[in-house]
């Protein structure tokens, strides 16, 4: 299966489960393999088939900045779960990174797989 892939989306949001976390913006950083058939859009050169890297980005940032959220686990399920609804994706791989979070390692982070082949 062909992959449309998004390095490192940068997220600033308030995420946390402490009280100081939540009077504060932290980043995330976003990986995502999303099973996506290129072949029609590759052939046809016509952007109407390709999965559009710029608009789910920009939905990913809007659904993770809409309301606070305390666990990564929890933001990791809801970009998952959009992906696959909104954009048609059948399976997907997301990882996030809370860089900071642990002054001894340089980002922790959570990945998921979701969906079917």
């Amino acid at each position: 299966m062909d992959k449309v892939l998004i390095r490192e989306l940068k997220v600033e949001t308030v995420i946390g489960i402490y009280e100081w976390e939540k009077q504060i913006h932290q980043n995330l950083l976003i990986d995502l393999d999303m099973d996506f058939d290129i072949r029609e859009a590759a052939s046809s050169d016509d952007y109407q088939f390709a999965l559009c890297y710029e608009t789910v980005s920009n939905r990913l940032i809007e659904l993770i900045t809409e309301k606070p959220i305390d666990l990564i686990e929890t933001v990791a399920e809801r970009v998952a779960q959009c992906v696959m609804e909104e954009f048609g994706v059948r399976r997907v791989k997301v990882k996030v990174m809370k860089p900071g979070a642990v002054p001894a390692a340089k980002a922790v982070g959570v990945e998921i797989v979701r969906g079917h082949d």
